[in-house]
């Protein structure tokens, strides 16, 4: 299987596999997102180390119970080679109603056919009042025009 761009990454292709993932996160569908790694990928998410698309899917569909109306923004940070750095912020709320701002990084390394085999996430949560929220576009893809974490000065 192969999920382009695949590396070594240019800026503009690196840019693509960054926004690529934005979409799918928003989509938050777990076994489409699981596709993007590779059957053994290998994560690090917080203090929970995942290996393998089963683990990653069966992550992904516990976080989207949790985290609600979820909206995720990327952006690059850095690239080289089969690696791409990013981060990102993303809102969400619990069940009990109250509002959260998470921010990250993320280290991805890539295999040849542009799988990521490797994923290492850092997050922080920030409680914020429902009327912080800076990500107010309807449940999916973020729109085109919709700023990014620089624009919006995050």
């Amino acid at each position: 299987m192969t999920r382009p761009p695949i590396p070594p990454f240019t800026e503009q292709t690196a840019m693509q596999k960054v926004r690529a993932a934005e979409d799918g996160w928003n989509s938050r569908d777990p076994a489409k997102v699981a596709l993007a790694y590779t059957p053994d990928s290998q994560w690090r998410n917080r203090s929970e180390f995942l290996k393998g698309r089963a683990e990653i899917e069966a992550f992904l569909a516990r976080k989207w119970v949790q985290e609600r109306e979820y909206r995720l923004i990327k952006e690059l940070w850095a690239f080289n080679e089969n690696r791409i750095a990013v981060r990102f912020a993303y809102e969400w709320h619990n069940a009990e109603g109250n509002w959260f701002r998470s921010y990250g990084n993320e280290n991805w390394e890539f295999n040849a056919n542009g799988l990521m085999q490797r994923r290492i996430a850092s997050i922080n949560d920030l409680a914020i009042d429902a009327s912080e929220r800076k990500f107010g576009w309807p449940q999916g893809r973020r729109p085109d025009d919709h700023p990014g974490l620089s624009e919006l000065g995050l």
